[in-house]
């Protein structure tokens, strides 16, 4: 039975390798990995029904991106947020029990219509995997993604696509 949720200690195990076995997916380590939980993750559900995962971040006014993006007008770096979502998806794939390092493949479309700031509490994201596809043995995933900074969605992402590539 696999999981369907991650505390912080596990996605740290995940960013050591410790979670899907040597050569597979692994998350970035901080000050890289853009989340702090995965509250929820399945395989048969979400919009296209091909699975879903939710994740959280705790805004806290000393991470790393706002001292220097911008100095005295601190924001977190729309990329940030974004490679949270790619970082999900390959997290994903992994937890499903495919093979192979995880590589950020691109995206179809991104939409910023707001940003996370100092004020802000929690940051949620929300992945729907759209497909999953494994030609010659390298799995790619593509999903849609949104943004939340206090319950307002603030970004989106069409076509986020990963692949996990076995060495």
């Amino acid at each position: 039975m696999k999981k369907n949720s991650f505390s912080y200690d596990d996605l740290i195990k995940c960013g050591n390798g410790d979670l899907f076995g040597p050569g597979n997916a692994k998350l970035p380590l901080p000050p890289m990995l853009m989340f702090d939980r995965i509250t929820s993750i399945n395989d048969d559900n979400g919009q296209f029904e091909k699975g879903s995962l939710s994740a959280e971040l705790d805004v806290k006014k000393d991470l790393w991106f706002f001292d220097c993006h911008f100095k005295e007008d601190p924001v977190m770096p729309g990329c940030l947020g974004l490679d949270a979502m790619w970082q999900l998806v390959g997290f994903f794939l992994g937890w499903l029990g495919n093979p192979g390092k995880g590589r950020a493949l691109g995206v179809g479309t991104v939409k910023f219509t707001g940003e996370v700031l100092q004020n802000i509490k929690l940051v949620k994201y929300k992945i729907d995997m759209k497909k999953i596809m494994s030609p010659g043995g390298t799995t790619v995933g593509l999903a849609n993604g949104v943004v939340y900074a206090d319950d307002k969605k603030i970004y989106t992402a069409e076509s986020l696509k990963v692949g996990l590539f076995k060495s």
